[in-house]
């Protein structure tokens, strides 16, 4: 009889572990890249332009003019950026109401010129080849 020892076993499955979590650090570093971009829109008030670069998602689920109709009279009294730190990076395949797929979630503390402290999540999906903002909540 032939015994497999877990000792052998188990740089496998570290091995597939560590392939795993650097997929989703690469994952997430292109998906900041994409945010990032993205957040520059918004805080220039380019809002068409915002949506237009958004992941067809995020399209299917609001049209384009009440995209603009709810982001500007939230965005627009808070001012400038002053600050705007990632708090959390999380890595996903799936998300509670939408398809599965790739997904990274960020949190990002912010202060802005007539707000302080504010917190902006922001996910990013994997659409048509590149990542895409799918979703954008502020508090």
């Amino acid at each position: 009889m032939k015994r497999c020892s877990p000792v052998l076993v188990l740089p496998g499955v570290l091995c597939l572990a560590a392939a795993g979590a650097l997929a989703g650090a690469q994952a997430t570093e292109k998906a900041m890249q994409a945010v990032q971009s993205w957040l520059q829109l918004v805080d220039a008030g380019r809002y068409r332009r915002s949506y237009k670069d958004a992941a067809n998602y995020f399209q299917s689920r609001i049209a384009e003019s009440k995209w603009i109709a709810r982001v500007k009279p939230i965005r627009q009294p808070l001012g400038a950026v002053i600050s705007r730190r990632l708090q959390t990076a999380q890595y996903t395949t799936s998300l509670p109401g939408a398809p599965d797929g790739q997904y990274v979630v960020m949190a990002f503390d912010t202060s802005f010129q007539n707000k302080k402290s504010a917190v902006e999540t922001v996910t990013a999906m994997l659409d048509r080849g590149r990542w895409r903002v799918c979703g954008y909540f502020i508090r």
